[in-house]
């Protein structure tokens, strides 16, 4: 009996020799990622940042400009940015980050003081007991959070030769990937079976799903970002570049982020001003860019993509993610539209039941 329904289920979606190369590429691809992708990951790096190049360089190729020259002009904006980045930013994220670890046995002194105030005011919903219990686990919280910083900083050289290897090595690879794109899909080309016109279908419709995903999370990353670090330094927040960037990088999550990144801009502005008119202020403002990324930047910026349903979403986020990690999770989306339409590709390629 469950060989007749496998023979059926199997002759139903894989009748097509084409839906059969689509499914061998698909496994083939993500057992490559899986089993090797610590290896290859300064290739893959390169990769994914070459593809997100591309169509800049594509850009200025429709305008006339010769390949070499497109591919010159983008590469050496990139490397600026990118440089940018490191000395301007990255240091001063360091050094808020260290100021953070400094401040912690004040922040946790300070979070126990208003703890203890709690029986006192509101004696009928808290008790001196339950009161200790949550003190003793933010302590031991506290203490985790420090011996993972110990950890990091004892691993700080490693850490060091790969970002020197990254630096080197990723930069080159984006170049020649953007300079050799044509031979190199060629010769990627003579190693996948000829009749892979399905393949080329779903990866063209995924294509495009994966730029203007891309482009405007970048977009939406930059904007909320810079407009929670205006935000808080207006208010005179602590920590403002940390939590600022934190807020941009929050977008990468659909719903998770921005409720997690919320946690430690409520503690810092609670900490700093108490329960009062500036902290409500900050709270009310931050919430206002949150509602406008959701219901405006969003909805403007990924018109063109598909909608998913958010327990999709969530799910991707979490799957890729833990396979992954930090790229798992951009490309979240991305990848869940990519199963959408294989899904779709599979449903249209499938032949006429028989009877048996």
């Amino acid at each position: 009996m469950m060989n007749k329904l496998f023979a059926r289920w199997f002759k139903r979606n894989f009748s097509n020799p084409q839906s059969i190369i689509l499914a061998l590429l698909l496994i083939a691809g993500f057992l490559a990622i899986y089993f090797m992708g610590e290896i290859l990951m300064p290739f893959l790096v390169a990769a994914v940042i070459a593809y997100l190049l591309e169509w800049a360089v594509s850009a200025l190729v429709k305008k006339s400009i010769p390949r070499l020259v497109s591919v010159v002009t983008v590469f050496i904006s990139f490397c600026t940015v990118s440089l940018a980045i490191i000395i301007g930013i990255i240091p001063l994220l360091g050094h808020q980050v260290e100021l953070l670890f400094i401040d912690l046995p004040n922040m946790a002194a300070s979070i126990q003081s208003k703890l203890l105030e709690l029986p006192e005011k509101y004696p009928e919903l808290v008790t001196k007991e339950q009161l200790e219990l949550v003190i003793n686990q933010l302590g031991s919280g506290l203490a985790n959070v420090g011996d993972l910083l110990v950890s990091i900083s004892l691993a700080s050289f490693k850490n060091i030769v790969t970002i020197l290897i990254y630096m080197i090595l990723v930069p080159l690879l984006v170049f020649f990937f953007l300079k050799d794109k044509t031979p190199i899909l060629q010769w990627l080309g003579r190693w996948v079976p000829s009749e892979r016109e399905l393949s080329m279908r779903v990866w063209n419709e995924v294509d495009i799903q994966i730029g203007n995903y891309v482009r405007g999370k970048v977009v939406e990353i930059f904007i909320i970002g810079v407009a929670s670090y205006i935000s808080f330094v207006f208010f005179g927040l602590n920590y403002a570049v940390l939590l600022g960037v934190l807020v941009g990088l929050s977008v990468l999550v659909p719903y998770i982020g921005a409720t997690l990144v919320t946690i430690p801009v409520a503690l810092v502005g609670i900490i700093q001003f108490g329960v009062g008119d500036t902290f409500l202020y900050l709270m009310v403002t931050y919430f206002v860019i949150q509602a406008l990324d959701g219901n405006v930047l969003v909805p403007l910026l990924f018109s063109e993509t598909n909608n998913l349903h958010p327990v999709a979403i969530i799910a991707a986020v979490l799957f890729f993610g833990g396979v992954w990690g930090f790229w798992g999770v951009f490309f979240a989306i991305p990848l869940a539209t990519l199963v959408v339409a294989v899904i779709e590709a599979f449903s249209e390629t499938k032949s006429i039941e028989l009877p048996d």
